[in-house]
């Protein structure tokens, strides 16, 4: 009924098919962001073998007795039996299905999902409590069960279930946090739906709305990459024209507090401190719900936090990395009032593609895709292996006879050498100017007075096409990597040292 292909998620198809594979009752948790494909993976792995399949939803707001009757309708279908009464608590819904579980054949496997848990296991329902007691005293002793629950508001997934410290700390056999799309998997899933774009034009897809596989499903193969955001973003009845405010309302529940918070992050371009950021927020300290919705944030993908390199004196630093929230705020947000009032179709991104806005933007969007494909650019560097500390860093000057720097990325590694990383996005391959080549050597000597670091230092450029040649690239860059390299498995290496 469900059965699809399932593009890439190599790593979690295994891990589910280990699960599956193996002798002894199994607890599961995934979580990941709204429309990251949670659902299709277990949906599509497990209606292929040969099992019980049980699979439960949790309906958003739904009362206890809306649940339970969802709950009594999903064991009629998976154990193709007419219940009378509908349970009227999760202790009398769990036991039922339980006994529906234990009437069946000890030599067929049994697989129970429990989608949406966080709308399922509200603080009233007693859920949780439910759960602790049937797995402890009878489904952790079942060989054929494999338990799977499933939830995109990550962060409580994590409190609850993850690092729960009651009856199911402990008790979780393994985890997966599904994550958006590389930009390899998305090429791949394109290509899937019969979308063929070139490398250049998948990256301008991803730019606008990253790795969510909902999202991509919009694209239409007859239209070029910007015609699709167009029509996926600029119109008023596109998938992604109103997703912002339906995204933040399915994973939290004080969304404006998450919303304001996300807005001031993504105005700071090179990341905002805890103390700024807190500053600027209306939060009135820096206790439990501050930290809180930080938190809840980056485990759900949508920031990160670092400390500069070589300075944990200035604490944590957070930036925005979802490729929608910066595309919304920057581009959709500011014309949601006047695309209202228009007809539903409008030529504005393709135009908005020629402007200098445009370009500033796409550099920014582009580095913010870098420092999620640092993987794929260790190994086009062929330093896969070695271990190594990533990083930015950054020198605000003190007074008019000093220089600030900026440093993209940096690549900390182990055997001595500092790849100190710069981020460029234009058309063609770039050209390495003498003003800009001063500008990156001045950078390395700020670097090295003010940190005093014992390394070699080597300059590494990332372009989407490469280097155009000259007398300043063979003097200072010393290796480059490319889109292409984005867009390659981690195992395959390419490397051309200038």
């Amino acid at each position: 009924m469900y059965s699809h292909t399932i593009v890439g998620r190599e790593n979690e198809k295994d891990i589910l098919h280990d699960v599956f594979e193996r002798l002894g009752a199994d607890f599961l948790a995934i979580y990941g962001r709204r429309r990251v494909g949670k659902t299709y993976l277990v949906r599509n792995i497990f209606n292929k073998l040969p099992c019980v399949y049980f699979e439960t939803t949790g309906l958003k707001d739904g009362t206890l007795k809306e649940q339970l009757e969802i709950l009594k309708s999903n064991i009629e279908k998976a154990f193709n039996l007419k219940i009378k009464n509908t349970p009227k608590t999760w202790f009398e819904g769990l036991n039922l299905l339980t006994e529906c579980i234990e009437f069946q054949s000890k030599d067929r496997k049994i697989v129970l999902f429990f989608d949406e848990l966080p709308w399922i296991a509200t603080p009233r329902s007693r859920f949780i409590q439910a759960l602790d007691h049937f797995w402890n005293t009878r489904w952790s002793t079942l060989p054929n069960l494999k338990l799977i629950v499933c939830g995109s508001a990550a962060s409580w997934m994590l409190e609850n279930l993850i690092r729960a410290k009651g009856g199911l700390h402990n008790r979780l056999t393994g985890v997966i946090p599904l994550k958006p799309f590389t930009l390899y998997e998305t090429e791949q899933y394109l290509h899937y739906r019969g979308a063929r774009f070139n490398h250049r034009q998948i990256l301008e897809i991803y730019m606008a709305m990253g790795g969510i596989p909902h999202y991509l499903n919009g694209i239409e193969k007859g239209l070029s990459p910007a015609q699709n955001i167009n029509k996926i973003c600029f119109n008023r009845n596109g998938l992604l024209f109103n997703e912002f405010s339906y995204l933040f309302e399915s994973l939290f529940n004080d969304s404006s507090t998450h919303i304001e918070l996300i807005r001031i992050i993504a105005d700071a371009r090179y990341g905002i401190d805890k103390e700024e950021l807190l500053a600027k927020a209306k939060l009135s300290s820096s206790g439990g719900t501050f930290k809180l919705r930080l938190n809840e944030l980056e485990e759900a993908g949508f920031i990160t936090s670092f400390i500069p390199y070589m300075n944990k004196k200035k604490g944590v630093f957070y930036r925005v990395i979802d490729e929608y929230t910066l595309f919304y705020l920057r581009w959709i947000e500011p014309l949601i009032s006047k695309l209202k009032l228009t007809l539903q179709h409008t030529n504005y991104w393709e135009s908005r593609m020629q402007s200098q806005e445009w370009k500033i933007w796409s550099g920014y969007a582009f580095e913010a895709i870098c420092l999620k494909h640092i993987e794929q650019i260790k190994e086009a560097l062929g330093i896969r292996s070695i271990v190594s500390e990533i990083g930015s860093w950054r020198y605000v000057p003190r007074n008019k006879t000093e220089k600030g720097a900026q440093i993209d990325l940096m690549i900390d590694r182990a055997d001595g050498i500092i790849n100190l990383c710069e981020i460029k996005y234009c058309n063609g391959l770039y050209t390495l100017s003498k003003a800009v080549a001063e500008n990156i050597e001045s950078k390395k000597q700020i670097f090295q007075s003010h940190l005093h670091v014992d390394k070699s230092i080597l300059v590494t450029m990332i372009t989407p096409v490469g280097l155009k040649y000259n007398e300043y690239t063979s003097s200072l860059v010393h290796s480059d990597v490319i889109l292409e390299d984005l867009f390659r498995k981690e195992h395959s290496q390419r490397r051309r040292i200038y």
